[in-house]
């Protein structure tokens, strides 16, 4: 089950290596085309959005390696293996996206102060070639965005691009019948609003699951309640819950049962497994039985009169 498990992986991620190395190929392409056709229309926006396609570019090359990377085997130096390379690849892009979003704010502000004449025909003509390029580079990439996080910073990278090289064409348009140049610096802000709105929150749950932070779906409350209903579960302590990437979550804790066999403590920590498996989708526990006497760190019940304390307070 294991190796078929693994071999269905590997499969679904030489597939999607494919469609990122082909949405990287035409993307890298067109960057050359943009950044020519922006210079001679004297166009922000265009310019902008080649900004953002070159980083776009350089997305799909980390995240193709992160994929690649993550069918890469457990060994004694990486023992959850290289999961985590994806996390790591939205974090970076999603700062990269951070960081444009701010140069894009500073340019067009250079351009409110200091409106420059636009070429409105090769603006709408670039921008409609790009905007079904993107398209189809978001299209090839959607697919398991849902579940990845990695995955999702890169469409998220692509959909900016989608939605700017569309507002490029519609602000082409009104350019070329009202002369109203300040448009263009206009869309770019628009376009980097929304950028900025997207990367924040990817770099906010990199950043959640690098601290091993408790994932967002599970509430600690009930997990406590559901694993001390366990017939045989008398308590539950020093229990840590977090995330390896955003589908693969691990939880260790220590148990305390009756002072019975090793063997008769089995079908408690298998109970125990389905419960966590099943209803909280964490694959990977780490639990410890203990007779009840034993001497413990109570962690979650220390964090749990910590945060009542707390609540009493304020």
């Amino acid at each position: 089950m294991h190796n078929h498990s693994h071999s269905h992986f590997g499969e679904i991620a030489n597939q999607t290596t494919k469609r990122l190395a082909l949405s990287l190929g035409l993307t890298a392409a067109f960057v050359v085309i943009e950044i020519i056709a922006g210079l001679f229309s004297n166009s922000l926006a265009l310019l902008t959005d080649a900004a953002h396609n070159f980083t776009d570019v350089i997305a799909l090359g980390l995240s193709w390696y992160a994929v690649k990377a993550a069918t890469q085997p457990a060994h004694a130096g990486k023992t959850f293996g290289y999961h985590r390379v994806g996390i790591l690849v939205a974090l970076v892009n999603s700062t990269t996206l951070i960081l444009i979003a701010l140069g894009i704010f500073y340019e067009a502000y250079r351009r409110f102060i200091s409106p420059a004449e636009v070429n409105a025909p090769v603006m709408i003509g670039v921008g409609i070639v790009a905007f079904l390029i993107n398209a189809g580079t978001a299209w090839l990439v959607k697919n398991g965005s849902e579940h990845d996080l990695n995955l999702r910073s890169t469409f998220l990278h692509l959909m900016g691009d989608v939605l700017s090289t569309l507002g490029a064409v519609l602000a082409g348009i009104l350019i070329a019948f009202t002369n109203w140049n300040w448009l263009d610096p206009f869309v770019s802000v628009m376009i980097g609003g929304f950028i900025l709105w997207n990367a924040w929150g990817i770099l906010r749950q990199s950043i959640h699951i690098l601290l091993e932070s408790t994932p967002q779906s599970i509430n600690v409350d009930a997990l406590i309640r559901d694993l001390r209903a366990v017939d045989g579960v008398l308590d539950v302590h020093d229990l840590h819950v977090w995330s390896i990437n955003e589908n693969l979550q691990a939880l260790s804790a220590h148990v305390t049962t009756n002072d019975v066999l090793v063997s008769a403590g089995l079908p408690i920590q298998q109970k125990l497994n389905e419960l966590l498996a099943h209803k909280y989708n964490i694959q990977h526990a780490t639990l410890q039985l203990e007779c009840e006497g034993c001497a413990n760190n109570l962690l979650f019940c220390d964090i749990s009169e910590k945060e009542h304390n707390h609540r009493v307070a304020t």
